[in-house]
C-alpha cells in the first residue's frame, strides 16, 4: 500500500447520490461501524474512516481540519487549526475535539502520531484480509469511556480487577500525568457495586418508576416511535407553598433528574416530558431554561423545544446505542 501522503485524493462522494453508482456487487470496501444495530434496524456502515483520541479525531483520505463548535473561544479555534495543521501528515484530516482546548503543541503531537500509527497498522493488515475480516477494533470499553469523559474533577477511579486498575492507572497516567493517584484497586469484602451504592442506581435504570426529590417521581415509558416521561409530584406536602410554586418545584427537581435519567440509559431519539401544569409564563421559561442547564453536559447532540400550552416539552437526543432496558420480574 503506497504512503497514503503520496495519493493523489479523488473527489468526495456527493451525499444525496446513489450507492448503486459508487458500488457493484461483490466489490470489497473498507468501512466502520458508525452506529450499533437499534431494533430492527441494522448498524449504519461508513466508509469514512475515523480513528478517535482524547484530543482529536483522525481521518484518512480526507485533507481538512475542523474545530469542535464546543470550542466558544475565535482565538482559541485559530490557534488550534492552525496548530494541527502544521503538524499533521498531508491527506490525513483532523477534527479537534472539545478536550484539546489549551493544550500544548507537544501533547497533541504526541496523540497524532499515536493516531496515525493505528491506521498505518490497520493499513498493514488489508492485503491479506478476506471479506469480511476485522482489521481494527476500537480500544477497550473502559479506556474509551475514560477517553471520553475523563477531567481533572474526577477524585477516584475504584476497580476490583488489578489488571485493569493497572491499565487504566497507566492510561490517566498518560492522558494527566498528575492525576494517575486517581486510581485504587478495590479489594474489599463487598462486591465493589454493591460497596459504593452502585447496585441500587443499576436497578433503577430498568425500573418504569423513578423517585426522585421529596417523594416526588417519573414514570418512564417506550415505544417504538418515541420516548414518553410524566412528571408526579407523589406525596409530597405542598401546604409550605402554593400550588404554582409547589408544581414549579417539583418539575425543576424533575428536569435535573430526567437529564440524568437520559445519559444512564442511554435514551435517544424523541423524548416527551409531560410535567406538572403551570399557569405561569415565568415559570415555564424558568423551566426551559433549567432544562437546557442541566442537559448542557449532555455530550449527545440534542435540542430541546419550550414547553407547550399543554405542559409537554420535547426533546431530541443523538441516539447512538440501543437505550439501556432490561425486562425484570421477581418470583
Amino acid at each position: 500500500i503506497p504512503l497514503l501522503q503520496k495519493m493523489k485524493l479523488q473527489p468526495e462522494i456527493e451525499k444525496d447520490g446513489s450507492i448503486s453508482d459508487k458500488l457493484k456487487v461483490g466489490q470489497e470496501v473498507l468501512v466502520q461501524v458508525a452506529k450499533e444495530p437499534i431494533s430492527t434496524k441494522g448498524p449504519r456502515l461508513t466508509a469514512e474512516i475515523s480513528f478517535a483520541g482524547r484530543f482529536m479525531v483522525l481521518i484518512p483520505f480526507i485533507d481538512r481540519v475542523s474545530v469542535s463548535q464546543k470550542i466558544k473561544s475565535r482565538e482559541e479555534r485559530a490557534r488550534l487549526r492552525q496548530l494541527v495543521q502544521s503538524i499533521k501528515p498531508k491527506n490525513f484530516g483532523v477534527i479537534i475535539r472539545t478536550n484539546a482546548e489549551e493544550k500544548r503543541v507537544a501533547e497533541l503531537d504526541a496523540e497524532l502520531k499515536v493516531l496515525v500509527k493505528r491506521w498505518e497498522d490497520t493499513a498493514e493488515k488489508l492485503p491479506k484480509a478476506k471479506a469480511p475480516s476485522l482489521v481494527f477494533e476500537e480500544t477497550g470499553r473502559t479506556v474509551g469511556l475514560l477517553r471520553d469523559i475523563f477531567s481533572p474533577s474526577f477524585e477516584q477511579i475504584h476497580i476490583n480487577d488489578q489488571d485493569v486498575a493497572k491499565q487504566i492507572a497507566e492510561y490517566v497516567g498518560l492522558i494527566a500525568p498528575d492525576r494517575k493517584n486517581v486510581v485504587k484497586h478495590y479489594n474489599g469484602a463487598a462486591p465493589i457495586l454493591d460497596n459504593f451504592g452502585i447496585t441500587k442506581q443499576i436497578k433503577s435504570l430498568f425500573g418504569k418508576t423513578v423517585t426522585f426529590k421529596n417523594g416526588a417521581y417519573l414514570i418512564i415509558e417506550h415505544t417504538e416511535a418515541l420516548h414518553v416521561i410524566d412528571v408526579n409530584s407523589g406525596n409530597r406536602n405542598k401546604q409550605s407553598l402554593g400550588q404554582e410554586d409547589s408544581a414549579f418545584e417539583v418539575n425543576v427537581a424533575a428536569a435535573e433528574e430526567i437529564a440524568r435519567q437520559l445519559r444512564l440509559r442511554d435514551m435517544g431519539g424523541i423524548i416527551v416530558v409531560d410535567f406538572i401544569d403551570m399557569s405561569s409564563g415565568d415559570h415555564r421559561n424558568k423551566l426551559f431554561n433549567k432544562m437546557n442547564e442541566f442537559l448542557a453536559s449532555d455530550r449527545a447532540k440534542h435540542k430541546i423545544l419550550p414547553l407547550s400550552k399543554f405542559g409537554l416539552m420535547q426533546i431530541t437526543r443523538q441516539r447512538v446505542r440501543p437505550e439501556m432496558e432490561l425486562a425484570t420480574s421477581e418470583v
